[in-house]
């Protein structure tokens, strides 16, 4: 059995890391980082520049592994995560069992392991289980959130954080004014009627290349959609998030 560290690293910036995570990186015997394609590169070279920053314990080992593609075009899109998630775990399996004498594996998380990542579902997939321990990151919505200098809820009031397939096949969810979408590769808010909603994105936060824009939906969307597909042209990949705030009406006042 492993002792297995999933180690959230907040969204780019090696500042991010807390106290722990540092600590957990330099306790593990093996450190795994996935190489995702050409045209992601950046990111397996953005985890080793971390590493190189709070990397002390020099008996610990970086090996990397190809992490396996979901098949999108899926109509099962449960069944294919599920196929996906399995061919993961073997996959670590396997870059762990590569390595002599490893009893203590930690992997790098993007933002935090408990939101909208997967890692936690993977580790329970393989056998023997290990022993996990989850290290808390900064988030994409705190990144945002920072960035726009906004507070994510207003006062007393629910926000709700869902994903662009949710939001695009759903609408606006019931009972909040705030919501946060995450997982959106179609910019799933120009679905929505815009009026009286304001938005607030951004692109590779915690990185040099950080992109942020906010304003009313209506005239902010156009911006976005141009920005991020010029992003991702450039840079062969982009992470997004963005909130979204509907005002609520004013009893007794016209519509703005």
């Amino acid at each position: 059995m492993i002792d297995l560290a999933l180690v959230g690293i907040g969204t780019g910036d090696p500042a991010h890391l807390t106290l722990q995570a540092i600590r957990a990186l330099n306790r593990a015997d093996l450190i795994l980082i996935p190489r995702k394609g050409a045209d992601k590169a950046d990111l397996a070279q953005l985890r080793r520049a971390i590493l190189d920053e709070v990397l002390t314990n020099p008996e610990t080992r970086i090996g990397t592994f190809d992490l396996p593609v979901r098949d999108a075009a899926r109509a099962d899109y449960r069944a294919g995560v599920d196929d996906w998630h399995d061919a993961i775990a073997a996959t670590w399996a396997a870059a762990i069992a590569a390595q002599p004498a490893v009893k203590r594996v930690a992997l790098l998380i993007w933002g935090d392991p408990g939101l909208y990542d997967s890692s936690l579902r993977i580790a329970a997939r393989l056998s023997p289980p290990p022993r996990i321990d989850v290290i808390p990151g900064i988030t994409a919505i705190q990144a945002l959130t920072a960035a726009h200098a906004i507070p994510l809820n207003e006062i007393g009031a629910p926000f709700v954080v869902t994903t662009g397939r949710r939001l695009r096949d759903e609408g606006w969810p019931p009972g909040v004014d705030t919501v946060v979408v995450m997982l959106d590769g179609e910019c799933s808010f120009r679905h929505l009627d815009p009026d009286g909603i304001e938005i607030w994105w951004g692109a590779f936060l915690g990185m040099a290349q950080a992109i942020t824009l906010a304003g009313p939906l209506a005239g902010t969307a156009p911006r976005i959609v141009a920005a991020r597909a010029e992003a991702r042209t450039r840079h062969g990949w982009i992470m997004d998030v963005y909130l979204l705030r509907r005002r609520p009406a004013r009893p007794g006042l016209p519509p703005e």
